[in-house]
C-alpha cells in the first residue's frame, strides 16, 4: 500500500483499503503536526504559560479598605506602607534641603535613603498566578498546557485534512463551493482564538474571580484555569467556523438566504444556547459569546446573498449569450 497523498477525483473508484491507507497518512499527518506542535510548546513552556497567564492581569489584588479577602487586605497593607514610605522619603529630601548644619543634613539624607529602600522592598502588586496542589502537579499542569496548546495550534491543519478527506465525495461543482470554504477554515479558527484571548477570556475570567469575593479566599488552581482557558479558545475557533457552514448550506441549496432572514429569531435562540454550552456560563461570558456569534451570521447571510446575486447575474448573461443567434 502507498503511504503517499495523491489527488482523488469524483468520478475515482477507490477500494476500502485505499480508502483506509488514505486516513492512514492523513491521521500520520495530523498526528506528525501535532507532535512537532508539543515539542515547541514543551521546549517554550515558560513562554506559553506566560501567554495564557496574561488574562489574570486583569484580576489583580485590588486595595479594597474594607475587604475581607486576607489576599486583598495584603495588597492594601503593601500599598499603604509603600506610599507611606515615599512619602517620609520625600519629607526628609526636603529637609535635608532646607537643613544648614552638615551633620543635620547628613542625618536626613541617611532617613531619606532608608526610607526609599523600604518602599522598594515592598512587593509591587501582581496579577493573581494559579496555585498548584500536589507535589507533581507543576510538572503535569505544564505538559498539559503544552498538549492543549499544540492542539490549539494544530487544529487549522486536523481540519484542513479532515475537509480534504471528504472533499473527493463532491462533485464539481460541488467542489466548486467547497475550496474556498476551506480555505477560510483557519483564518475564520485564528480570528476566533485571537478575538476569545482578546475580548472574551479577560473580560469572564475578571468577573468570575471578582465576584463575591469579598465571602472567600480566592485561590485559582493551574489545572481549572488552563482547561478553561484553553477550552475558551479552542470553543471560540470553532464557533467561528459559523461563516463556513452558513455558505455551504447556501451554495448547496438546502437552505436560502429567504429563509436564514425570515429565521432570525431563531438563530438567536441557537446562539444562545451554543454560548450556554461553551465553557462559562456567567452572563459576561455569555454575552461576549453572543455578540459575535450573531455578528457573524448576520455577516454570512450578507455573503451569501452577494454570492447569490452574483451567481445569479453569471447566469442570466451566460442565458444571453446561448439564446444570441449566430451571424
Amino acid at each position: 500500500m502507498s503511504s503517499t497523498l495523491r489527488p482523488i477525483r469524483h468520478e475515482d473508484r477507490l477500494s476500502l483499503v485505499e480508502h483506509l491507507d488514505e486516513l492512514r497518512t492523513r491521521l500520520i499527518i495530523c498526528v506528525t503536526a501535532f507532535v512537532i506542535c508539543f515539542g515547541i510548546c514543551l521546549w517554550q513552556d515558560d513562554f506559553v504559560l506566560d501567554v495564557i497567564n496574561r488574562p489574570l492581569e486583569h484580576t489583580a489584588f485590588k486595595d479594597k479598605k474594607n475587604s475581607k479577602d486576607p489576599f486583598e487586605r495584603t495588597a492594601a497593607y503593601q500599598a499603604q506602607m509603600r506610599q507611606t514610605a515615599l512619602g517620609s522619603a520625600r519629607e526628609f529630601d526636603e529637609l535635608a534641603a532646607e537643613a544648614e548644619d552638615a551633620a543635620a543634613r547628613a542625618s536626613y539624607e541617611k532617613l531619606a535613603t532608608e526610607w526609599r529602600v523600604l518602599a522598594r522592598s515592598v512587593p509591587p502588586q501582581e496579577a493573581r498566578k494559579p496555585v498548584t496542589l500536589g507535589v507533581g502537579e507543576p510538572f503535569t499542569a505544564t505538559v498539559r498546557v503544552a498538549a492543549y496548546a499544540a492542539f490549539l495550534i494544530a487544529l487549522p491543519l486536523i481540519l484542513f485534512q479532515a475537509y480534504a478527506f471528504i472533499l473527493p465525495a463532491f462533485s464539481r461543482e460541488e467542489r466548486g463551493v467547497a475550496l474556498p470554504l476551506m480555505v477560510m477554515v483557519p483564518f475564520l479558527f485564528l480570528a476566533g482564538v485571537v478575538f476569545g484571548y482578546y475580548m472574551v477570556l479577560p473580560n469572564a475570567v475578571n468577573f468570575l474571580q471578582n465576584f463575591n469575593d469579598d465571602n472567600y479566599d480566592i485561590l485559582l488552581q493551574a489545572r481549572d484555569y488552563y482547561k478553561f482557558a484553553i477550552t475558551l479558545l479552542i470553543a471560540m475557533g470553532v464557533a467561528f467556523q459559523v461563516p463556513v457552514g452558513i455558505l455551504a448550506i447556501t451554495r448547496v441549496g438546502i437552505v436560502s438566504v429567504a429563509q436564514l432572514r425570515k429565521n432570525r429569531r431563531y438563530a438567536i435562540l441557537v446562539v444562545a444556547v451554543l454560548a450556554m454550552l461553551l465553557p462559562g456560563q456567567d452572563p459576561v461570558t455569555m454575552l461576549s459569546l453572543m455578540v459575535p456569534l450573531y455578528v457573524l451570521y448576520e455577516g454570512s447571510i450578507l455573503l451569501a446573498s452577494l454570492l447569490d446575486r452574483r451567481a445569479a447575474r453569471k447566469e442570466a448573461v451566460e442565458r444571453e449569450s446561448s439564446e444570441d443567434p449566430e451571424p
